[in-house]
């Protein structure tokens, strides 16, 4: 006799495929969508989603360790994947044999790739970072015309591709519009270097929302493509909240019921407190399954349809 779950997810695949349309959609046919799929794909399970999004339009994968790049090869050869973080030292030979695109933000990162490529006498395609307010990896706007030749010489390398990342574009325009004037004039000062790339790209899922760009030719949806509109103080595109879908449904099953007395605080710290006689619910799920403590008192659930 199988034994029911007390607490699991559903992930609707249908979903996930209208997200992605409606994505391509919104983005145009010229476009390249590079899905982000970090962390188990946001929890959805990473070897299942890649392969659907591999059937549904994604053009390239955005991956935060190769752990994660090795999965995506187990479903699928030949994928373009990017490592969106700086690989460690002991990582570089293992991105060039996995055939996984580097993120690099100096010389001499993309010197150890070159160093790995001719060893293994194979090319190693990396894209450059452009920090322009995020503060984490890469190069500074003023050098990255200059640091991009230096590594177009670099033996067994091709650089594929530059791109940069956004600190705040759910809530501040201002910095946002900074960021991406920094951005467009790095791509002109390359444009006039003649240096060209295949993947251009700063629009994750929150840029998508309040500042496309007109520069880029790759988009880099994380959260939308799951049905997660980033949480920001700017309103929503209407378009948006009628086209896409959550894609996970976290469901459990009711444990105990019981009836408290009005005053009766509930759970730790009392956070919660009964403003009449209620009907008390306990559900079997808890941190362990991914609820945050913060949900104690105001989070919602829906009990046969019905809110509470």
């Amino acid at each position: 006799m199988s034994v029911p779950h007390r607490c699991w997810a559903e992930v609707d695949l249908n979903a996930l495929r209208q997200n992605l349309l409606w994505l391509r959609h919104a983005a145009g046919p010229d476009t390249r969508i590079m899905t982000v799929v970090k962390a188990d794909a946001y929890g959805h399970g990473l070897k299942q989603i890649a392969a659907l999004l591999m059937q549904s339009g994604a053009d390239a994968f955005g991956v935060a360790n190769l752990t994660e790049a090795r999965a995506i090869r187990s479903v699928g050869k030949g994928w373009p994947i990017l490592m969106l973080g700086a690989c460690l030292p002991d990582e570089i030979d293992l991105a060039v044999r996995d055939n996984v695109m580097a993120t690099v933000s100096s010389l001499a990162e993309a010197e150890a790739f070159s160093y790995a490529a001719a060893k293994r006498r194979k090319p190693a395609k990396v894209q450059l970072k452009i920090d322009t307010g995020m503060g984490r990896i890469g190069a500074a706007p003023d050098n990255a015309v200059e640091l991009a030749e230096r590594i177009r010489q670099l033996p067994y390398i091709e650089l594929v591709g530059l791109w940069t990342h956004y600190r705040s574009v759910e809530d501040d325009s201002k910095t946002t519009a900074a960021q991406r004037n920094a951005f467009k004039g790095v791509l002109t000062g390359m444009n006039r270097a003649g240096i060209k790339f295949d993947y251009i790209h700063s629009g994750n899922s929150g840029a998508l929302l309040w500042e496309r760009d007109k520069v880029s030719n790759t988009i880099r949806p994380g959260l939308l493509v799951y049905g997660v509109i980033p949480p920001s103080s700017r309103p929503t595109p209407q378009t948006l909240k009628s086209n896409l879908a959550p894609a996970m449904t976290l469901k459990t099953r009711v444990s105990f019921v019981k009836s408290a007395p009005k005053g009766t605080p509930l759970s730790y710290g009392g956070t919660f407190v009964t403003p009449r006689r209620m009907k008390i619910a306990t559900l079997s799920a808890g941190y362990g399954d991914g609820l945050p403590r913060n949900a104690s008192d105001g989070a919602k659930v829906l009990i046969h349809g019905t809110r509470c």
